[in-house]
Formats: C-alpha cells, sequence, structure tokens
C-alpha cells in the first residue's frame, strides 16, 4: 500500500490524513458503504491501545465494563422527545426480518441512552445501588448527511466509548462531571494531544441535559475537531425512564445522571497532530512497534550483526517493550527506513559493519530524525529514558503549536480576517444571550465552541456583537 510520495501535511491536510490511513495501513476506506471503514491490523493494533488506555483510566475511577444491543426499540427511541429529535433525521432503521416486515421497527442506536436507561430502571432499587458508573466500548450509527471524511465524520462510529452514571443528588453529579473531566484530560495527555475545553453554549448542548462540556483538539488545517464530550442530564433522562431509588428516609426520588463520551476521533486527533509529512509519528505508549532495528548487510559480518540485533531485541523485550528486527532482504535499508517512518515506529536502531566494530548502535527518534549513537552495552538503560523524552517533548510540541494559535480579539474585522485564513481558535467578548451568539455564527461564518473551561479569563469590555457589556469571552472557529 506505501506510495511513493506523501501529500503535505500542512497545506494538504485532507488528502495527507486520507493517504496516511491507507500508506500506514491504518484504516481501509474502500469499503462499498459510504463512511464506513475497515480497521487494518496495523491500525487496529493503534486502536487497541487506545481503548485499553481508556479502560485503565475508568476502571481506576470506579467504572465497569458492560456491552448492551446495538438495536433499539422504536418505543424507548421516542421515551425522550427532546433527545431524539436532535437525531431524528440521523437514525437507521431496521424495517424487516428477513422479507417479513417489522411490526415494530428498531434503530441502529445512535447513542445509548436509550438502550441503557430501561435496564437501569430495572437494576437500580435503592441508594445503596449508587452511584452506579458504567461504560461500554462499541458501535453507533448515525447516517451522516454531510461529505464523510474517515474517522472524523462517519456513519458507523467503530470506536465509541461512552460511560453512564446515575447518582444521588446534582452535588454528586456535579463532582462526576468533574471526574470525567479530569479522565479526558488524563487521556488527551497520555495521547500527547493538545486541546481546549468550553462550555458548549445552550443551542448546542447534548439533547436533553443541562449543559455539555466539549474537547476540542486543533487540526493542521486550522479547523476544530470535537473530540470529547461530557454532559450533566439533571433528571429528564431519569424522569423519562423512571429511573429512581429509595433514600434512606424510605421515599423514592428520581436518579441524577451524567453521561461522557469519546470517539475514534481522538485516533485521527493522534494522527493528525504529531504527523509530518513522512508519514504518521506514534506517541510510543499506542505504538504497535515501540522500536525497529534495521541491520545494515554486510557480506563478511552480516550474521555477526544479525546475531547482535536479535540481542537486543530480547533485551528490549524483557523491558515490555514491542520491538522487532526487519530481516526481509528484498528491501534496502533505506527502503525499510521509509517503511517504518511512514507508520510512525517511535525509534529506529540501526547496526552495520561500523557499528559491530565499535560495539555500538545508532538511534533515530522517529519525531526529530535526530541520531545518536550509544555503546549496546548501554541500551537497555538508555532506551526507555529516550522513549520517556520523546513522549514528553512530543506533548510539549503539540502544546506549544496549539498555544500560538489561539488568539483573543475584541473585534469582528480581526476575527473574520484571522477566520478566513483558518489561523486557529479565536476568543471574543460575548454578552451571553443566545440570539447574540447565533448573530456571531452568522457573522463569521463559524461555529462557537462555547465559553472557555479550562482558562477562563475576567472580561471587561463590551460584546464584540452587539456591545452590551460582556460577561464572558467566546471561542469561535471553524470546525468539522
Amino acid at each position: 500500500m506505501v506510495t511513493a510520495k506523501h501529500e503535505k501535511r500542512d497545506k494538504h491536510f485532507g488528502e495527507w490524513f486520507r493517504q496516511m490511513l491507507m500508506d500506514a495501513e491504518i484504516l481501509d476506506y474502500r469499503y462499498p458503504i459510504k463512511g464506513c471503514g475497515v480497521w487494518l491490523p496495523y491500525g487496529f493494533k493503534i486502536r487497541k491501545h487506545v481503548t485499553q488506555l481508556l479502560r485503565n483510566l475508568h476502571d481506576a475511577k470506579g467504572h465497569d465494563e458492560v456491552q448492551f444491543p446495538i438495536l433499539v426499540t422504536e418505543a424507548n427511541i421516542r421515551k425522550e422527545a427532546t433527545h431524539i429529535k436532535d437525531f431524528e433525521n440521523e437514525l437507521f432503521w431496521v424495517t424487516h426480518g428477513g422479507s417479513k416486515p417489522l411490526e415494530l421497527r428498531y434503530a441502529l442506536r445512535p447513542t445509548s441512552e436509550t438502550a441503557m436507561y430501561p435496564m437501569f430502571e430495572l437494576w437500580i432499587r435503592n441508594h445503596g445501588d449508587l452511584p452506579m458508573k458504567l461504560y461500554q466500548i462499541g458501535s453507533v450509527f448515525r447516517y451522516e448527511t454531510k461529505t464523510t471524511r474517515p474517522i472524523i465524520r462517519v456513519r458507523e462510529v467503530s470506536t465509541f466509548k461512552e460511560a453512564h452514571t446515575c447518582h444521588a443528588n446534582l452535588d454528586n453529579a456535579e463532582t462526576q462531571i468533574q471526574e470525567a473531566i479530569q479522565i479526558y484530560k488524563d487521556f488527551f495527555d497520555a495521547c500527547g494531544i493538545s486541546y481546549t475545553i468550553s462550555r458548549r453554549p445552550d443551542w448546542d448542548k447534548f439533547p436533553g441535559s443541562l449543559y455539555s462540556i466539549a474537547f476540542d483538539v486543533l487540526m493542521p488545517d486550522g479547523r476544530t475537531l470535537q473530540s470529547g464530550t461530557v454532559h450533566n442530564l439533571g433528571q429528564n433522562f431519569s424522569k423519562a425512564f423512571n429511573i429512581k431509588y429509595e433514600t434512606l428516609e424510605g421515599n423514592h426520588e428520581f436518579v441524577w445522571q451524567t453521561c461522557y463520551g469519546i470517539s475514534e476521533r481522538g485516533i485521527a486527533a493522534l494522527i493528525a497532530i504529531h504527523g509530518d509529512d513522512n508519514g504518521i509519528v506514534l506517541v510510543p505508549k499506542h505504538a504497535p512497534l515501540q522500536i525497529i532495528i534495521i541491520p545494515i548487510p554486510h557480506k563478511e559480518s552480516g550474521t555477526a550483526i544479525l546475531e547482535v540485533c536479535s540481542h537486543i531485541a530480547a533485551e528490549m523485550r524483557s523491558l515490555g517493550l514491542r520491538v522487532k528486527v526487519d530481516t526481509r532482504d528484498d528491501l534496502t535499508p533505506g527502503a525499510k527506513f521509509f517503511y517504518w517512518e511512514t507508520r510512525g515506529v517511535p525509534i529506529r536502531i540501526e547496526i552495520g559493519p561500523k557499528d559491530l566494530q565499535k560495539d555500538q548502535a545508532i538511534i533515530v527518534r522517529r519525531d526529530t530524525f535526530k541520531k545518536e549513537a550509544y555503546k549496546t552495552v548501554d541500551l537497555k538503560t538508555r532506551l526507555p529514558q529516550i522513549i520517556d523524552q520523546m513522549t514528553i517533548d512530543m506533548r510539549n510540541k503539540a502544546w506549544k503549536w496549539l498555544q500560538t494559535r489561539i488568539f483573543q480579539v475584541d473585534n469582528l474585522q480581526e476575527a473574520n480576517e484571522l477566520l478566513k485564513k483558518r489561523a486557529g481558535i479565536i476568543e471574543i467578548p460575548w454578552c451571553g444571550e443566545e440570539a447574540c451568539g447565533h448573530e456571531l455564527e452568522e457573522h463569521v461564518k463559524a461555529k462557537v465552541l462555547g465559553t472557555p473551561v479550562d482558562s477562563p479569563k475576567k472580561i471587561e469590555g463590551q460584546c464584540a456583537m452587539c456591545s452590551k457589556e460582556a460577561t464572558s469571552l467566546v471561542r469561535v472557529a471553524v470546525a468539522y
């Protein structure tokens, strides 16, 4: 699948991204249903490391993993009218069993509230059952009518982690919201992905929620990608699905709920943020291979070189690192370099006849292409240090890049100029009124992301749209 040329990431990001999914053998998007793709073995291994990180983070905070059916009854779909109204035109319906029409249609879940909450009604009886914190990783389906993009805008979201929690009161639900935000911060930090956290405006919150918090990632083309969301559902769904618990005093109260989700867009961000013109660049934690060892062939010392490569590989495996020796004899060393650079393997080790004589190996970091020679006896100590430093450097680079692309302005003209160039995320004074927010979106032809949660700032002055007193900054960007 490897092509001889890669599109420039920053100038032609869309083409670069599609090409990388194929060249790095992550996802094949040629499946004959629009908006669906096939995870290839290498990509599936990346996916597996990412989903395991999500599992570890949730398990550590007392969540339990479950798996619910994909099919949802039409009756349950209709129970929460406010919620489903937003998904009305995105539902896939199952109308036949074989050739026989079904009396009652089933929907493929667009999210899982309507699948899970009828069961929550059966499971929760009293205060001892709370809090309940469950999550699952599976597929959701939405009839996306806009232009589909691999992983970014799809009809089957094949890697959707959603957590659903139930609590005795609002304060406990609010505490859970903060825990969920921290889980997602830990996730993106572990991936080396920079992000903003914003409270979505009321017109753009999750249907049926009290409010929504979103993690947005700025992509290389200047568009933002909503990559994670956290919602306080209040009692809206518990009242619709009759989810009650008995209090210590013997009263029956509706539970308070939260939910939070993150999809394969996290993997899209992982690929996009760190990639370069040579291919993808993987944070070591998520790389299917963390170290590739390439012997440089030589007639007289070829066998000895291979023995040293095998010995180094065994030592690295003893440290729990994922390593491979590329012994293919039908490719030149240069072709092998290109092959593994495309796939983003973090560390390359080269050993040739001169290195053999000096009892050394050449170490190349994929993120910087910096080459250094180390004594082979020191590799067991040095390589874990290099990997740790590479992880830190990649995260710092991503944050530095984002910080130079967040602009605080006080007038619409400057905001428009920056957005036309897709310079990044614009922060602008806002009065907080919904009508004014809609006018702002229309004026700048961009999306209001919401008010900052991660870096709230005291605002003085006038709303850039209506000249009333500003109550906050609001973030605006061109979004996917």
